[in-house]
This record gives structure tokens, C-alpha cells and sequence, in this order.
């Protein structure tokens, strides 16, 4: 019996009960404690005490919410189209993409009231259902370079720079499950005072190939390139870059083995910039490398670099036990990019007018299609969803005896990899989530 039913039972008893003569309630609640379970003695407070009423219906708790269904619905198809950015980006990215929004979704002017009135807390509630949906699992292919190793310092003073032109640079491998043979890399290259980012392709790599996908990242940077930060990757640590720099008085300097967090704002974006796009799939074709470059070199740069704004941290402060970040407004790279002294402003007065001229959402469609292209393009036979469905399918390991051994209770060592730890960006389903910025669509 629920409660409401035992409620509404104890109403009916009351009544009865209060009108029987003292030799009868006995019967009485001796059935109303079997009924109901209740202990005898809080029987008797119920029956003698005050009558019962009639409960009134549980009203909502909280307050009413403010903002309608259709600003919710247009907030997640504006969070949708800019890549899933965060609040206090989504915030930003609200008025500089209005005019679009305007001419796309044709928004009431009470809707657009709110939607530019609502703050990054509130953003961060009414799309709370559509988030952390996502989990990340990185490996790399980075070897260490040990022939220039002494030759390039290792960079001792801190990232705090007021100009465009020292960077960050990393490959990011497109291996899929299997190192062997030659696959893709994306070279990654970020500004730190910016965050304007460049991203090449290559097939390997090899020390020639990565001097050259810079050579061409730095004709097309509207900034003069400064200083290049690295890890001890052995494509970086070379002959040919290191002439390559001193040629253009280009400082390179590189982190510390095995600290990653010494080059951490590239590590981000090889994050939102290359594995949110790509995922973990092997792409080991020319035709896969030049698709991706068509990307790199053409809307994805223009998209990331023209219409999305970031913040940056301005200093953390102590409060007891808890550290409080507290950031800048955010800007878009080109913006940051414009009130730097080392700007070109022939190239910054091109990207203005390009900016003026594009439609940010149509941009993000065609990347989306893009990519769905490049996905076409990938090795199948060694990507991580391959592998959960091989190892799906071959069923559970036979155990097998032990071989002889010597020494204290010697064990046969398994080179399988759990299945609990894919290394696909997946759902316990097996199916990957990262391709085209999360938003590939599953069979359930």
C-alpha cells in the first residue's frame, strides 16, 4: 500500500474510529496497524488526534522559468552550429553573430531580448541536458630527438607575452589502432598572445616535410612569426628547422621532456582544433592528407580564427582552500590579433572584409560536409571502431594453461587491451562520438 492510498484509508478509519464505543477500537486498530504497518502507538496518535484533511495538490517548487522554449531550442541550434563552445564564449558569440541569426532563424524581437540578455550561468542551466556527452582518451606518437637536443634551450621564462608572433607547435598523429607504416599528421600551430591557430596535414613525418608545412603556415599568419616553442619530438629537433629559423631570426626553444604541460595551450588545441574534428580514425592516403588540407587551408581557419571568441587567464586568486580563475572578455583571435603591434594591416584589413562577407553558420555546413568526406577517406580496417567490433565478435578468451616457468608463481603476460578502456572516443555502445564535432548521428 503507497502512502497516498494509506492516507486515504486512514481518513476512512478516522470517522469509524471516533464513533465506535472503547471495547470496539481494539478490533479496530488492530486492523488499521495490519493494514497500514504502522507501529501501534503512532496508530493511536493518528486516530486520537486532530481530523485529517483533504491534501491539497503538491504545487511546483521553484521559481517559473524565465526563458521561453523557443530561446532554449535557438540557444542550442547557435551552440550546435559554433562547435559546442563554452557559456562565457557562447555569450560573446551571441551579439557578433546576430545578423545572422536574424537572417537564419528570423528570431521575435522578445526572443532576441532574452537571448541577448542571458548570462553564461543561465546558458550553462538550460542546456544542461544537451552536455557531457563526450569523454577523451589521447596516445601519441612523439619519439624523442636527441641529435640538437643541447642545441636549442629549453624555455625557462613564462608564456606572458604582449605581442602576436610566439607560437606553440605539435603533431598530432593519425594512426588509429596500428603505429606501422606511414599515416597522416596534422601539424598544429598556435600564437599565444592570439590564440590564432594554423593547422597542415602530412603524410608522415618526416623533418623536410614539417619545415616546409611551416614555411607555408608562416606566409599566410597576418602577424610576424617570433618565436616557435616544441616538444623534443624529433621533427622538431633538427637540422632544418633549426636553420630554417635562424634564417628568419625565428627564436626556437622547446619544452621539457616529458612535461606536457610546458606546452600547454597547443595541447588544447590539438584538442578542439584536430580531435574533436577527426577523431581517432587512420587516415594514411594522399587523397585523405590533401582533403584535409583543403579544410585547413580554406573554412576551418577562416571559422575558428574570424567568428570564435576565447578567453584568456588573467590571474588566479587564493580564496581559502579553492583557487579562483578569473579571465578576460572574450574576443576572437582576429581581434586580439588587430590590437597587437606586430599586425599586418593589409591582411587585417582583407580578413575584416572577408568576415563581413561570410555567413558563419553556412561556414560550419560546409566544414561539417567537409569532414564527412575526410571520414570517407579513413583506413577502416585499423580504426578504432573496427577494433571493438573484431573484438566483439571473437567473443570471450579461452584460458589458456600456464607455461612452465621458474622463479616465484612466473605469469603469462597478456598483450590484449581491456575492453573497458577503448581507444576509440566512444559510448560504452562502441560507436565513436567525435567525428564532425560531435554531431554525427547513431543508429540506436
Amino acid at each position: 500500500m503507497g502512502h497516498a492510498a494509506r492516507w486515504e484509508y486512514f481518513r476512512v478509519v478516522y470517522g469509524r474510529y471516533r464513533k465506535v464505543v472503547s471495547k470496539a477500537k481494539g478490533g479496530m486498530l488492530n486492523e488499521f496497524c495490519l493494514n497500514t504497518g504502522y507501529h501501534r502507538k503512532y496508530a493511536i496518535r493518528l486516530l486520537n488526534g486532530p481530523p485529517p484533511e483533504k491534501r491539497e495538490e503538491a504545487r511546483p517548487r521553484g521559481r517559473k522559468p524565465h526563458y521561453s522554449p523557443a530561446v532554449v531550442t535557438l540557444l542550442a541550434a547557435i551552440w550546435e552550429a559554433a562547435g559546442y563552445p563554452w557559456s562565457v564564449r557562447l555569450k560573446a558569440i551571441l551579439p557578433n553573430w546576430m545578423p545572422w541569426i536574424r537572417r537564419r532563424y528570423k528570431p521575435s524581437a522578445e526572443t532576441e531580448r532574452q537571448l541577448l540578455g542571458i548570462s553564461a550561468r543561465q546558458i550553462d542551466r538550460r542546456l544542461q541536458g544537451k552536455k557531457n556527452q563526450c569523454k577523451r582518451h589521447l596516445y601519441g606518437q612523439t619519439k624523442p630527438g636527441t641529435l640538437l637536443k643541447h642545441h636549442i634551450p629549453v624555455k625557462t621564462d613564462s608564456w606572458n607575452v604582449t605581442t602576436a608572433g610566439f607560437a606553440e607547435i605539435d603533431l598530432v598523429s593519425h594512426s588509429g589502432n596500428s603505429g606501422e607504416g606511414e599515416f597522416a599528421y596534422t601539424l598544429n600551430l598556435t600564437d599565444i598572445q592570439s590564440g590564432w591557430t594554423e593547422s597542415r596535414a602530412l603524410l608522415g613525418k618526416g623533418q623536410e616535410g614539417v619545415r616546409e608545412a611551416l614555411e607555408e603556415i608562416q606566409s599566410g599568419l597576418p602577424f610576424d612569426l617570433l618565436g616557435l616553442d616544441s616538444d623534443n619530438g624529433s621533427e622538431f629537433i633538427s637540422w632544418h628547422l633549426e636553420r630554417w629559423c635562424k634564417q628568419r631570426q625565428i627564436q626556437l626553444t622547446r619544452g621539457r621532456p616529458y612535461k606536457k604541460d610546458d606546452n600547454a595551450h597547443i595541447e588544447q588545441k590539438n584538442w578542439t582544433h584536430v580531435r574533436k574534428l577527426l577523431g581517432w580514425e587512420r587516415y594514411d592516403s594522399r587523397s585523405a592528407v590533401e582533403a584535409m588540407n583543403d579544410l585547413n587551408r580554406q573554412e576551418l581557419r577562416l571559422w575558428l580564427n574570424l567568428y570564435l571568441p576565447s578567453v584568456k587567464l588573467v590571474k588566479k586568486v587564493r580564496v581559502g582552500s579553492k583557487v579562483r580563475r578569473v579571465y578576460d572578455a572574450p574576443q576572437t583571435p582576429l581581434e586580439r590579433v588587430m590590437a597587437s603591434a606586430s599586425a599586418h594591416s593589409d591582411q587585417i584589413a582583407a580578413l575584416k572584409k572577408l568576415r563581413a562577407s561570410l555567413d558563419p553558420f553556412q561556414l560550419g555546413k560546409v566544414i561539417e560536409r567537409k569532414i564527412e568526406g575526410i571520414y570517407a577517406m579513413a583506413n577502416q580496417r585499423h580504426s578504432p571502431e573496427a577494433i571493438q567490433k573484431n573484438r566483439k565478435l571473437s567473443g570471450p578468451k579461452t584460458k589458456r594453461s600456464p607455461r612452465p616457468s621458474c622463479g616465484k608463481d612466473a605469469r603469462e603476460a597478456s598483450l590484449e587491451i581491456a575492453p573497458r578502456f577503448p581507444l576509440s572516443h566512444s559510448h560504452d555502445d562502441g560507436l565513436p562520438v567525435t567525428f564532425v564535432m560531435s554531431r554525427r548521428h547513431h543508429p540506436k
